[in-house]
């Protein structure tokens, strides 16, 4: 059995009356790229900011690299690389100067502060640009010099809440191929929050979070397989009539979400034209897919993914 970087058994954490996690447990061995899954309000960010030690959870346990993070966080904190979604980099200072400081605070000087940096640079391809002032680095590479921040002190697990957060398509694919190499180079465990689906895809395995409970569990390929078949959309000039029309005929496992109507078929290309003959006229297009991660979540929890909006702590 593989030794688990992170364990959480039972965690429950309420802000007031209300419930941001219920009942959650879940291991993440070494060396797994881990994700959190969900909406605004869904509870990733309660989960980011109970493994980094910034709250402690009402209920429950959990441990980081076989410490508990409410009885010995200062060991926790040893351990883990943090990136928080709110930028923490001074813009005046440069590069280098910005991880100088990091390690500092983690206890490092000289030579062997001087070594990591250069070697964090290396990693991150930004040894040209060290002695540039943050501010004129792009986004994304501003993002990864966060990044650098959390891996100064070559932690075993690197958490990172919304890594993705405002940068460009390009960039975020720039920082995800960082991650997946990192992860392969110096089998570091990584952690990660998100809403976008495609960064989800790239994790190992994923948590899916809805309302503070955890619904999925799996890699994305099983979670995906266990919807069995295709996706098929149906866009119709009345979708509501043709919904409730589709459901008399067709079953019940037929949804409308936005305006589209929803099901999941195994024969989806023998049942396309069947559906078009069965309502001439009323079916504006008709589109087959296969599932993909927001698919999953609709079928776990019966509403889209960005259904909700930001409550509080999420």
């Amino acid at each position: 059995m593989s030794y688990s970087d992170i364990s959480v058994s039972h965690l429950t954490h309420h802000y007031g009356e209300r419930t941001a996690l219920n009942d959650v447990s879940f291991e993440i061995p070494r060396g797994e790229i881990f994700g959190f899954l969900g909406p605004n309000g869904g509870g990733k960010t309660t989960m980011f900011k109970i493994l980094s030690t910034l709250i402690r959870p009402s209920k429950g346990k959990a441990a980081v690299c076989g410490f508990d993070v409410q009885t010995s966080p200062a060991e926790v904190r040893k351990h883990i690389g943090v990136v928080f979604q709110s930028p923490s980099l001074d813009q005046k200072l440069t590069v280098k100067e910005n991880l100088h400081f990091q390690g500092m605070l983690y206890g490092l000087y000289g030579h062997e502060l001087m070594h990591r940096i250069d070697d964090i640079l290396s990693h991150l391809k930004l040894s040209d640009r060290a002695h540039d002032e943050v501010e004129k680095l792009s986004g994304g590479q501003q993002r990864r010099v966060e990044v650098g921040k959390g891996l100064l002190h070559y932690p075993d697990v690197l958490i990172l809440d919304e890594p993705s957060t405002g940068l460009d398509p390009g960039a975020r694919i720039d920082l995800w191929q960082y991650l997946l190499e990192l992860n392969r180079s110096r089998s570091i465990t990584i952690v990660v929050t998100t809403h976008i689906l495609d960064e989800a895809d790239h994790c190992h395995r994923l948590a899916i979070l809805d309302q503070g409970n955890l619904v999925a569990l799996g890699t994305p390929d099983e979670l995906k397989h266990e919807i069995g078949g295709d996706v098929v959309s149906v866009i119709a000039n009345d979708p509501e009539k043709v919904h409730r029309m589709m459901k008399e005929k067709f079953g019940n496992n037929i949804s409308i979400f936005e305006k589209t109507i929803r099901m999941e078929r195994e024969d989806a290309h023998r049942f396309v034209p069947q559906l078009i003959e069965a309502f001439p006229g009323q079916i504006s297009s008709v589109s087959v897919s296969k599932p993909t991660l927001e698919d999953v979540f609709i079928h776990r929890t019966g509403h889209l993914l960005w259904n909700d909006e930001p409550n509080g702590e999420t």
